[in-house]
């Protein structure tokens, strides 16, 4: 059997004792390790504080591993139980949607085990997730490359009056464009996009229309390390968030559409104040 195992947001002791039971009694245990990653993913102890608490050793499957060396993991599911841990909830990235059709055309059975996400976590500033609208991905831009299909997304939510949850880049193990044209497998460092990125990126794009969506002026949420101890939120204008150090990773960012007077009750517990 293939445990799909999500592993919440913040560190090691965020899964679920139905996930817990599951890893340990599984004979192989893989962890993917490019969608997101923990708290504590950063640390050079981060693995090892999972191995201790579960009791297991882990591997590491990084993008090319799953991509592009699936099979491996699903033949070894035919036979015996294998769990695959997911930072935050195991439906979060389409590459694990992927992973379970795969497994279950080839016959495996498939259990999964749900945790939190930043899909629902994000709550926590009070904008209801009933009002949220479609979720949009913010790429890094390049000197060449400056994708801004996003933005007709976030242009629909507005008028809809519902918020939008923009997810900054995180790339990880990613092969360089010199690399891939020489065929060598040589990766960049890892980078993690700050909410004063994405910032800068949304405003460049929206300031080349006639009617922006959305400007300087509009409120946002910038959340950072949703989940963890030391996680921080800051409710305020485009202009306002630019301007802060929201710290280590992972960053995300909410555009904020029509709110209800309970909302900004709430939002007020988290505005900026300069």
């Amino acid at each position: 059997m293939l445990y799909i195992i999500g592993l919440g947001l913040g560190d090691e002791t965020d899964i679920t004792l139905k996930g817990l039971e599951a890893v340990r009694k599984c004979q192989k245990v893989y962890m993917e390790a490019y969608t997101s990653l923990l708290s504590f993913g950063l640390s050079t102890d981060g693995l090892s504080n999972l191995e201790k608490l579960y009791g297991k050793s882990i591997t590491l499957a990084d993008r090319e591993m799953v991509e592009e060396k699936a099979d491996d993991i699903l033949s070894d599911s035919r036979d015996a139980d294998v769990a695959f841990l997911i930072v935050g909830d195991p439906f979060g990235a389409t590459t694990h949607t992927d992973l379970v059709v795969r497994a279950k055309k080839m016959g495996i059975e498939v259990k999964i085990v749900h945790n939190a996400s930043v899909m629902n976590a994000i709550g926590i500033c009070g904008l209801q997730l009933y009002r949220y609208g479609e979720t949009v991905s913010i790429p890094f831009f390049t000197e060449t490359w400056r994708p801004d299909s996003f933005y007709e997304k976030i242009e629909k939510n507005k008028e809809m009056g519902l918020h939008t949850l923009c997810l900054l880049d995180i790339r990880v193990k990613e092969p360089s464009l010199e690399a891939l044209c020489r065929g060598k497998k040589i990766y960049e460092p890892s980078r993690y996009m700050t909410i004063n990125t994405g910032i800068e990126q949304l405003l460049e794009i929206g300031q080349a229309r006639e009617e922006p969506a959305y400007t300087e002026d509009t409120e946002c949420v910038g959340f950072a390390r949703l989940g963890s101890e030391d996680q921080m939120i800051v409710a305020g204008t485009m202009r306002q968030l630019q301007n802060i150090d929201f710290g280590a990773p992972l960053h995300c960012l909410v555009i904020v559409g029509k709110t209800h007077p309970l909302e900004e009750e709430m939002l007020d517990f988290y505005r900026c104040r300069t």
